[in-house]
């Protein structure tokens, strides 16, 4: 479903996990959810590798994202 290295904007995050924007965006701010990268001005994605980590669970453990 997601490709190796990538990145993916929020509307494709919302439609894999069952959170709402603004349940995602409290959690960046927290540091409970990766943090994006700017790709543009107007432009904010997140990396696959960390949605996925996400998803999956870190292997460690731990959250690797911060």
């Amino acid at each position: 479903l997601l490709p190796e290295a990538a990145f993916v904007r929020l509307p494709t995050i919302l439609k894999l996990l069952p959170i709402s924007k603004s349940t995602w965006l409290s959690g960046v701010k927290s540091g409970h959810f990766p943090k994006p990268v700017r790709l543009g001005k107007r432009i904010t994605a997140w990396r696959v590798e960390d949605i996925r980590k996400l998803i999956n669970g870190p292997e460690d453990g731990g959250k690797s994202w911060n």
